[in-house]
């Protein structure tokens, strides 16, 4: 039995005093007493974590790991108390601004929707310690971990929900290694945002070595035209966003020309995604569960991240381009059109060239941004039944979106990145090192030059 296994156990074993631990939590709440775990109640002591943050710490025999990087979401950082990674959560209303002309009144965590990033090793001892700031009780869930019953986040079943202003602390050692998730155990908490990346790289490295590691998690929004707080009971979405935004925020992600990238996918919302990516194969080498068998890998370039699930892919960068990462259902690839201006929705019919001009002049000058005339249509275009489709849908944007990451871009690249899109940008070896040098400088990209193009 190995060493982190035999902890486990060893922890099972403790916690399963449980039963009379678990009830007594019931029944004692959740005062704001941060060591208020059956752990601590059973050690009888209070220990205070060391001041000194740390971003990684790898234990005597464990392998180096890269640290994966979910674009657009902070890391948790931790402190260490005596050999246990002791990180902090606060759950909060935040604001998150999804596009350029949109931002949203969410539920996160430390003032990100979704929450930072808690990444740890195969066989860590790991305390969060949550704090409740959201008007109403909450708890947080493990997905996919295997954890004792007392820290599973269930309210009322596995622990008493965490009521506004107090504290709880859930503490367990990590035996699994793979992509797994947190999240609120409280079903419209979780479409207001409440989740982040939980990652437990693994004590010896995946084989082959990945060069390149990141994060997308997938969700889905309902936001009225002049409103700001997602409805959390609706059935239909106009907002679908990577990490908290949508193209042509996203940040793409960059990887150096012939190597090897892993990408993980996450998805608590309400639909399916089929994640397709363009110009590469890939293969998926694991799920919510942990890491695949190398024997079921098999090439694919769409993979369905349903509800509640991970998929992790890894494919070799081949190619340079901008190649594109989104999901595959037409309406999950667009912005809403139905709050451009505010409170006047714009029309998807029956529109002409010069109205549709019009309306978008308006969104870039309240943004603002220099707004670039869209595809070229034909002269009779408003007599063809059908028309229009995407003609009057294009949002070039380049400069609101600009980052060292969308440096070289062709001009009006932004006018098609819409909903759940991003790029993953293949770069040969010397654009790669000057991308790295740009993105330590903090230089952005150079504003294009505009010219507005005629039909």
């Amino acid at each position: 039995m190995s060493g982190t296994r035999r902890r486990f156990f060893q922890d099972a074993a403790i916690f399963g005093a449980g039963i009379l631990s678990l009830a007594k939590s019931l029944r004692g709440g959740t005062r704001g007493d941060e060591r208020q775990t059956p752990r601590a109640n059973e050690n009888g002591r209070h220990q205070h974590p060391s001041k000194e943050k740390h971003k990684t710490e790898i234990a005597p025999g464990h392998d180096a790991f890269r640290p994966m990087i979910a674009p657009d979401i902070p890391d948790l950082p931790f402190e260490l108390d005596g050999g246990v990674k002791v990180f902090r959560l606060v759950a909060e209303p935040v604001k998150r601004k999804i596009a350029p002309w949109k931002t949203i009144d969410a539920w996160g965590y430390n003032g990100s929707c979704p929450g930072p990033t808690i990444q740890v090793q195969q066989g860590d001892r790991v305390r969060v310690v949550l704090e409740n700031r959201l008007p109403e009780s909450t708890t947080l869930h493990w997905h996919g971990l295997e954890v004792p019953i007392e820290q599973d986040g269930v309210p009322w079943i596995s622990q008493k929900p965490v009521a506004p202003g107090e504290k709880y602390t859930y503490e367990f050692t990590v035996h699994q290694e793979g992509t797994y998730f947190y999240h609120a155990h409280s079903a419209m908490q979780e479409m207001i945002g409440q989740m982040g990346f939980f990652i437990a790289h693994p004590e010896r490295a995946y084989q082959p070595h990945a060069e390149h590691d990141y994060g997308l998690i997938l969700q889905e929004w309902a936001v009225l035209p002049g409103n700001s707080v997602p409805n959390t009971a609706a059935m239909e979405y106009n907002w679908l966003t990577f990490n908290g935004v949508t193209a042509p925020l996203t940040t793409p992600l960059i990887a150096r020309q012939g190597s090897r990238v892993r990408l993980r996918i996450i998805n608590l919302g309400m639909d399916h995604h089929p994640i397709h990516l363009h110009g590469h194969q890939f293969v998926m080498t694991g799920t919510e569960g942990g890491r695949a068998p190398e024997s079921s890998w098999y090439p694919m370039n769409t993979v369905l991240v349903g509800v509640a699930q991970a998929r992790v892919v890894e494919f070799e960068a081949k190619y340079p381009g901008a190649w594109m990462i989104h999901c595959h259902l037409p309406h999950h690839m667009m912005n809403t059109m139905m709050d451009l201006l505010r409170d006047r929705q714009i029309e998807t019919a029956d529109l002409t060239d010069e109205k549709a001009l019009r309306q978008m002049e308006t969104l870039a000058h309240s943004v603002p941004f220099e707004h670039m005339h869209h595809s070229p249509i034909s002269p009779d275009a408003n007599s063809v039944p059908g028309f229009p489709q995407d003609a009057f849908m294009e949002m070039g944007m380049d400069e609101v979106a600009q980052k060292p990451e969308t440096y070289g871009l062709p001009e009006n690249w932004s006018a098609g990145m819409m909903g759940m899109m991003t790029l993953i940008r293949v770069l040969p070896e010397k654009d790669y090192d000057d991308y790295l040098l740009r993105k330590k400088n903090g230089m952005p990209s150079a504003p294009p030059e505009h010219h507005h193009h005629q039909s």
